[in-house]
C-alpha cells in the first residue's frame, strides 16, 4: 500500500545540497557531486512511498525527526501526517544542530 506523502525541502537543505555540489565543483570533480546529488535525490523519493524508512536521529530522539543514512551523508528529515520535510543532507559524521 503506497502512503503517497508529500515531499518538500527546507532552504537549508537545499543549501546543504548545493554545497555539496560546490565542494565537488571544487575538487574538479563536479560529475562526482552530480552523482551523489542524483542518488540523494533518488532516496528521498523513496520517502513518497515509506516515509518512515529512517531511523529516528539519536542527537533528538523525536519521533517525527528522521534520517536516512547514505554515507559519506544524512539525509534529516521531519515526518508529518501526509508529508515529509527535508530539513538537512549533511556528511555523516556532523551530529545535527536544529536552526
Amino acid at each position: 500500500m503506497s502512503a503517497g506523502v508529500t515531499i518538500s525541502f527546507a532552504g537549508s537543505a537545499l543549501g546543504d545540497l548545493e554545497e555539496i555540489l560546490d565542494y565537488y565543483r571544487g575538487q574538479q570533480a563536479p560529475q562526482a557531486g552530480e552523482r551523489i546529488a542524483a542518488d540523494v535525490i533518488k532516496d528521498i523519493e523513496l520517502l513518497a512511498d515509506h516515509p518512515d524508512m529512517g531511523r529516528i536521529v539519536p542527537e533528538f530522539d523525536l519521533q517525527d525527526l528522521r534520517e536516512l543514512i547514505r554515507p559519506p551523508l544524512r539525509i534529516v528529515y521531519r515526518r508529518e501526517p501526509g508529508k515529509v520535510r527535508i530539513v538537512r543532507i549533511w556528511r555523516s559524521e556532523r551530529l545535527m544542530v536544529l536552526p
